[in-house]
């Protein structure tokens, strides 16, 4: 079964929630070392015993930061809320909390797994979509039809706006991989031929629409011009295919603030001129190059991705 066949059951008229491991918030590298070097019951004391030691800021920090400031503008709307999903136990988790309520984070509901996937946990979470640095897990939620993306390393450049800015690719992200497939299959001639025909058809929803409409509950409480939250589509599309992108969203009612159709140039340079505080996308190649630049998160959803995995299982 496809994404766009399945039916999460996450209330539309919600807040926007949130789910992200610990390793995607915080920075752990140096626990994990333990973990993977010492193994499980080393990783456990060495927790206990820099308990109360602050842990330093992960990749989507100042995501999760930016979007929980949103709960207090004053302004009506279905607000947001983030649940920590983490393969700690509750035990090794008590550190994570603490860094929580050191910076001041409001996160009041947690998963602890103690190394399980806590993948089976979005749906009575009631999340939208999930952050993880464990590519495993986001899989099993994008199997599920759920929106998540792997957090990749990122020398982190903090966006000190205190507006949101959120980028997305938009095949097999916002948008199904259908015509991804024809352009992998049958070449760009013939890529630019369907789309050209199928203009007036609407493309089947990817696994982030939910999150965009999301993000407009929020965005339509305010003023176009002063929105806290600013949206980029980022596509290596180009003319003509850009016409069936633009009435799939006019067809679906959501708004994109910025989108720049790039004809296959390379993201980078453009996700640094927006301002991006993440970027979404599910080909490896421009999740690596924008990585370098500004958060990045790996969909590992649509054809690209099913090449990759059997190309891993082949070798």
């Amino acid at each position: 079964m496809s994404v766009s066949e399945q039916k999460p059951s996450a209330p539309e008229a919600g807040p926007l929630t949130v789910g992200i491991s610990s390793r995607a918030l915080f920075d752990l590298d140096a626990s994990h070392r333990v973990f993977e070097n010492e193994g499980l019951e080393r990783y456990m004391e060495y927790q206990r015993e820099h308990e109360n030691d602050v842990l330093g800021k992960g990749v989507a920090f100042s995501l999760v930061r930016k979007l929980l400031a949103l709960n207090d503008d004053g302004m009506d709307h279905p607000g947001v809320e983030v649940v920590l999903m983490s393969r700690n136990s509750a035990d090794t988790g008590l550190r994570i909390f603490n860094s929580i309520e050191h910076y001041g984070l409001d996160v009041q509901r947690a998963v602890f797994t103690n190394g399980a996937s806590p993948s089976q946990y979005i749906e009575p979470a009631g999340a939208q979509l999930f952050l993880s640095a464990n590519e495993d897990d986001v899989r099993r939620v994008l199997m599920a039809g759920y929106a998540a993306a792997t957090i990749l390393p990122t020398a982190i450049r903090e966006n000190r706006s205190s507006q949101l800015r959120i980028a997305f690719d938009g095949d097999a992200v916002i948008f199904s991989d259908e015509a991804e497939r024809i352009y992998k299959e049958h070449g760009l001639e013939a890529f630019s031929a369907s789309e050209r025909r199928a203009a007036a058809s609407p493309l089947a929803a990817g696994p982030f629409k939910p999150v965009l409409e999301g993000i407009q509950r929020i965005q339509s409480a305010y003023p176009m011009e002063e929105s806290p939250i600013r949206t980029a589509l980022i596509t290596a599309r180009s003319a003509p295919a850009h016409k069936r992108v633009i009435l799939t969203l006019r067809a679906w009612g959501i708004r994109i603030d910025e989108a720049m159709f790039l004809g296959g140039r390379e993201k980078a340079p453009y996700l640094r001129s927006f301002g991006a505080d993440i970027f979404f996308d599910d080909q490896t190649i421009h999740c690596s190059l924008a990585s370098h630049e500004v958060a990045t998160g790996h969909v590992p959803h649509g054809v690209a991705n099913e090449q990759i995995r059997q190309t891993t299982e082949d070798e």
